[in-house]
């Protein structure tokens, strides 16, 4: 099939870029409310149309998927009782007696017409591609209550693809224009209230009787509704919990350490995503030489990187793809070069980089000079890995430019201008597909391909790959990540991780999307 869309690498596929798979405890009175704070409002509602991480959180309380995750990472019923696969398609029997928020039976036409619209070139979907499938095709009975979704070619993991097709039923799929601030879903919570900026209620739906594994609503310790509180500091986010105004939140920066060991608040950690850089290896660029990559990769300890990059909360990476992962395994550990400096200096010398009066390699009358940019949303710790990274290579004689861009120039300063020789620039993806359309195909500005690898072996083995469903495809993923890794075409330095806190109340979330029938108030509101 064709290559997936390409995902630029500032979006770190957001909307899949946080928790993974955790359970968050803490200090019961059902029909309380469950707040939970978001870092920014979820903007447009429209499943087809979401683009970042609050918004898939928003909506996943209020929309029901073909399948769900388990705590353990596998794929379990959802709208779908069962499935069978075939190597270009699925089939799935929908539970009987679903209906949508408004009342409107849920069908097997429901999910075919969900698929059509995601799929036409008129909506401009964004997962269109990315999470879902490019070809993807829905034939619908109703009479059996089947719906079998298929691609042109094998695919993979065309089952775990539908984890994030959200069902739109009822009045929205009717009218799209009532997704842009409501939601019209077959969920166990309904959109009952919505402040932009401020915050979003959700309603419990007490007929619920569907969600995964056949999950209800009628657990007395369920919520009666859940508000998310739109709160874009994790300082004050730590004070609302710390203070009880909140039951629960994710913290990635270093207002983490305020709520752990606090009586009445529970945390846990859990990784969120690999950080990473890449060389630009287009023509006249210093990357393009695989020794001098290798040598640039000898001159840094990346232990050393790592803990600053994270404030010393990251953890060893393992692999390209979020926990949980659909193959399983470390593809990282031992890959990348070993700390040795002395051993950098000699290998750029004899790759004709010799050194000039100022200290600075030059070879043919050019000096070795790497232009390296990154993101200031990532913060101060950032900010201070880039400058750790810098003199590592200034010590083995290379001149390092560093720039820091905001979010919104920086997918114009990676793809277009291209003005650039190392980005450092995660990734997040729930997928291997996913990495397709930006480590491999066309360089941009034709493709995705922003740092321009040509990485024969990874393109034979994910060609191969994507066909294949199972442990035999996992093997030659894992092959392909070490074809990466082992070229230098893509570092990865550290994996992050964030903290899951609750207070009198326990839930799941898994990659930015709740599973709704999890939460339960465990203490009441103080």
């Amino acid at each position: 099939m064709k290559r997936a869309k390409a995902i630029s690498a500032c979006l770190a596929v957001s909307l899949l870029a946080a928790g993974c798979g955790s359970v968050a405890q803490a200090g019961s009175s059902g029909g309380d409310a469950f707040s939970y704070a978001i870092k920014s409002d979820p903007g447009l509602l429209d499943p087809a149309q979401v683009q970042n991480t609050a918004t898939y959180t928003a909506l996943s309380l209020a929309y029901d998927t073909l399948v769900n995750t388990g705590s353990d990472g596998r794929i379990v019923p959802a709208l779908a009782e069962k499935w069978h696969i075939e190597p270009a398609s699925v089939t799935f029997t929908l539970r009987r007696g679903v209906t949508c928020s408004d009342g409107s039976p849920v069908t097997a036409s429901t999910v075919a017409a969900n698929v059509r619209h995601i799929t036409d070139p008129a909506t401009k979907s964004p997962a269109y591609g990315v999470v879902v499938p490019e070809g993807l095709t829905a034939k619908a009975d109703d009479a059996t209550g089947t719906v079998t979704l298929s691609t042109p070619e094998p695919f993979a993991f065309i089952l775990q693809s539908t984890r994030y097709l959200f069902i739109v039923c009822g009045a929205g799929l009717k009218d799209r224009a009532l997704l842009a601030s409501g939601t019209s879903g077959s969920g166990p919570f309904q959109l009952t209230s919505a402040e932009p900026g401020q915050s979003y209620t959700f309603a419990r739906r007490d007929d619920y009787a569907w969600g995964p594994n056949g999950a209800t609503t009628a657990d007395p310790a369920m919520p009666g509704s859940v508000v998310l509180k739109v709160v874009g500091s994790e300082a004050t986010t730590a004070n609302l919990l710390l203070s009880h105004q909140l039951n629960g939140a994710q913290l990635a920066g270093p207002d983490r350490a305020r709520v752990t060991n606090i009586p009445g608040v529970t945390t846990t950690v859990q990784a969120n995503g690999t950080q990473e850089f890449f060389f630009h290896q287009g023509k006249g660029h210093p990357g393009s030489d695989p020794a001098v990559r290798k040598a640039l990769l000898q001159a840094v300890d990346f232990d050393s990187l790592g803990a600053i990059a994270t404030g010393g909360t990251g953890r060893a990476p393992t692999g390209l793809v979020m926990n949980p992962k659909p193959c399983p395994g470390d593809t990282v550990s031992g890959r990348l070069p070993v700390f040795d400096p002395q051993a950098a200096q000699v290998a750029l010398h004899a790759a004709g980089w010799r050194r000039g009066p100022d200290g600075i390699r030059v070879k043919e009358d050019k000096k070795l000079t790497l232009r390296m940019v990154y993101g200031t949303s990532a913060g101060e710790t950032m900010a201070a890995a880039a400058e750790y990274l810098a003199e590592s290579w200034k010590g083995v004689g290379v001149d390092v430019r560093l720039r820091a861009v905001s979010d919104a120039a920086y997918a114009e300063v990676e793809a277009v201008t291209q003005d650039w020789d190392v980005d450092w620039a995660p990734l997040g993806v729930t997928l291997p597909t996913q990495l397709l359309g930006a480590l491999s195909g066309p360089f941009t500005p034709d493709g995705g391909n922003f740092a321009h690898l040509a990485n024969k072996e990874y393109e034979r083995l994910t060609a191969e790959a994507v066909r294949l469903p199972g442990a035999a495809g996992c093997a030659l993923w894992a092959r392909s990540e070490h074809a990466l890794v082992d070229s230098g075409d893509i570092v990865p330095v550290v994996d992050k991780t964030l903290t899951i806190a609750a207070h009198n109340a326990t839930f799941r979330i898994t990659a930015g999307l709740f599973d709704p029938t999890s939460i339960r108030m465990t203490g009441g509101q103080k």
